[in-house]
């Protein structure tokens, strides 16, 4: 399975992946933003993520891997994790290489994945924790009509830097998403 933009493929890992994914997260300016990336960013670490994406896949979350039509590379990552059907409801997380930075395609890619999960998965709600220092995060969020629920002092520790950090916490309901979308769609 795969979703498609006008700029994006959206699908699942490839073992070949690795290598645009220690590209991409590889750097600091990047992992040091995420809670989960180590750094330096390994050739290992990049093979355990792709290999667990794979054995999970469609079990309890998506990670889609944003490949670059016009380049066929591998520029960033957004998954739904914690899958709860009971309840509807789901949590995101991504990243993207810093090299494609303020282009636009986290908000293209999340139209795909926010209609996946609202229309294909009938779920209800997302989650999205963002720190408060990851001001391009924060910006898409609300951009794509998350609303801002709240900040959890201390809540993050980075992998990457060590540095603990406030989160803001983010929700988007299916209704939300419907006038967002709407909205997003004329810009493109």
């Amino acid at each position: 399975m795969q979703l498609e933009t006008p700029r994006l493929i959206l699908r699942k890992p490839k073992p070949a992946d690795w290598k645009d994914m220690v590209e991409g997260v590889g750097e600091y300016d990047v992992a040091k933003m995420t809670e989960a990336i180590p750094h330096p960013y390994t050739r290992k670490d990049a093979n355990w993520f792709i290999n667990h994406c794979l054995e999970n896949w469609g079990k309890d979350g998506y990670a889609f891997m944003l490949e670059l039509k016009a380049e066929k590379k591998v520029i960033g990552v957004l998954g739904l994790r914690s899958i709860n059907h009971f309840n509807g409801t789901a949590s995101t997380g991504s990243w993207v290489n810093k090299k494609y930075w303020r282009k636009g395609y986290m908000t293209e890619a999340k139209i795909a994945v926010n209609d996946f999960a609202f229309n294909t998965l009938k779920l209800r709600r997302l989650n999205s924790t963002v720190s408060t220092q990851n001001k391009a995060s924060n910006a898409t969020q609300l951009k794509a009509g998350y609303v801002l629920e709240g900040v959890q002092r201390k809540a993050s520790r980075s992998k990457a830097s060590g540095k603990i950090s406030d989160i803001n916490v983010y929700g988007l309901l299916k209704a939300d998403w419907k006038k967002a979308r709407r909205k997003l769609l004329t810009g493109f």
